[in-house]
């Protein structure tokens, strides 16, 4: 059975020191709060979201099709899946990774037959990172894989919480690329 979030209890108001209010203060943030939240029940509500993303996200890399590959070596294929081609510097930015370690990444894909990297048709002095049959395959094999047991498990909730779930899943997919 699916773990149950608690539902994040409701406030009057916010408490104290926890945005909410206007203040004179030069560190104050207007009446969203210094991050967009207002009151304790937003705060509450942030806090389950990120709980529930981290849980279920630590669940789904579980589903692994191939336990050769890292979770960062995988999100690097998914990223060029996405993007198509990029430098390995783009990559980079896109993964919020250091160019030093892309290039190490790549060149690990590169070995394992995932990724070709072919003259950048601009730059010669670059090169671009592309993603080979073989690591569309994989990346197909895992997604069927992740989604099958996510399906499990949404099977397990009323019709009411899907339709919540369904009406979440763009404005979830929004936060991610944000």
């Amino acid at each position: 059975m699916p773990e149950q979030l608690p539902s994040p209890p409701l406030a009057e108001g916010p408490p104290h020191g926890a945005g909410g209010g206007t203040t004179d203060s030069p560190d104050s943030h207007g009446p969203d709060g210094p991050d967009g939240i207002d009151g304790s029940a937003d705060e509450a509500a942030v806090s389950a979201l990120r709980s529930a993303v981290m849980r279920l996200s630590r669940r789904l890399k579980h589903q692994r099709v191939d336990e050769s590959l890292s979770p960062t070596e995988m999100s690097v294929l998914g990223t060029l899946a996405r993007c198509g081609t990029a430098t390995p510097s783009e990559l980079a930015r896109k993964e919020h990774v250091q160019p030093p370690s892309m290039t190490r990444i790549v060149a690990m894909l590169e070995a394992k037959g995932l990724v070709r990297l072919e003259a950048h048709p601009e730059d010669r002095r670059q090169k671009v990172v592309t993603q080979t049959e073989q690591a569309e395959s994989m990346l197909d094999a895992a997604r069927t894989k992740r989604n099958a047991w996510l399906a499990e498990l949404v099977a397990e909730l009323d019709e009411d919480d899907w339709a919540i779930l369904r009406t979440a899943a763009p404005v979830l997919e929004k936060l991610a690329h944000l």
